[in-house]
């Protein structure tokens, strides 16, 4: 027969689990984020969450209808297509959800949306929160100024305003060179990368640090294109990558492999040429950027493998 000071500390333990469990269900019913795994919450839910840019030109952005596009959007679309094939569920749902630069992590770590595909860098910090699919596109940060700026490279920003977008790896990138250099640089932030670019349009900064690709989108969207040069020698190659939640293997495994049966059928290489060497869809605009030999060996062989 069970001694009566072991029967209590059972009672405790019974009522403490109890306790932990109906916890646990208020969480769930007050909508906090499920431990179950990505799939499955798509499945039981029955919609996709997937995040998107509002103006990272030509990977994720609202068009002049107010339509999202873009070339990482139409990487995402495969993978929805994918999602459906895997859950044999044709009519899932697709909720686009808008991220910014600092919100988009804390989106896919909290639940709020499945996966983002956009401008977003591969590194070993953001690894620690979010998981990253194979790499879907390599860029140089460099600069954005007038032709007539007198900015060649980097050292001749010294005592110069420069303008990055808030919560980037290039605004990281530029506080840390600004103080190991000692270079006097007054440093701007901007909340996305048009209000990036439109400060410097203003005048109120010489230069604008940020991804080379997304640099040559700003200037395909200028009012006077020609007015602008891209230039620097890139300070950092970065790896743009699609995130989702941590350590969720079975859907990072879907993912990767629709990524990688669409870079080496050559489907990729298609999607690339539409965004980055043809007229953008109704603006026109066409940004004249070559696949470059690291994307296409990258395409060749698919892998997640970050920079940083």
């Amino acid at each position: 027969m069970p001694h009566p000071d072991r029967r209590g500390r059972w009672r405790h333990v019974l009522c403490a689990l109890s306790g932990a469990a109906a916890l646990a269900l208020s969480l769930a019913a007050h909508g906090q984020p499920s431990n179950a795994d990505t799939l499955t919450r798509i499945k039981e839910r029955g919609y996709i969450t997937l995040g998107h840019r509002e103006s990272s030109v030509p990977f994720s952005y609202f068009d002049d209808k107010g339509q999202v596009v873009g070339y990482s959007h139409e990487l995402a679309l495969r993978i929805v297509d994918a999602i459906r094939q895997h859950l044999e569920d044709p009519l899932l749902v697709l909720r686009l959800v808008l991220v910014t630069p600092e919100n988009r992590i804390s989106s896919i770590a909290n639940g709020e949306v499945d996966f983002e595909c956009g401008s977003t860098t591969h590194n070993s910090v953001r690894a620690r929160q979010v998981s990253f699919s194979n790499t879907i596109f390599v860029i140089g940060t460099r600069l954005l100024t007038a032709r007539d700026s007198g900015i060649h490279d980097f050292p001749d920003l010294a005592g110069r305003r420069v303008v990055t977008t808030v919560a980037t790896t290039s605004e990281h990138l530029l506080r840390r060179m600004n103080e190991e250099k000692q270079m006097d640089m007054t440093i701007l932030t901007a909340p996305d990368y048009d209000e990036s670019f439109h400060v410097l349009e203003r005048g109120e900064a010489d230069a604008f640090m940020m991804d080379d690709a997304l640099l040559y989108g700003e200037v395909a969207k200028a009012k006077n294109p020609g007015q602008w040069i891209v230039t620097g020698t890139p300070q950092s190659y970065e790896a743009y990558g699609c995130m989702m939640k941590r350590g969720d293997v079975a859907f990072k495994r879907l993912v990767d492999s629709t990524l990688a049966r669409i870079m080496q059928s050559g489907e990729a290489e298609r999607i690339y040429r539409k965004w980055f060497m043809s007229p953008l869809p109704s603006s026109g605009l066409n940004l004249n950027y070559p696949l470059s030999e690291t994307l296409r060996a990258l395409f060749r062989n698919p892998n997640d493998h970050p920079y940083q």
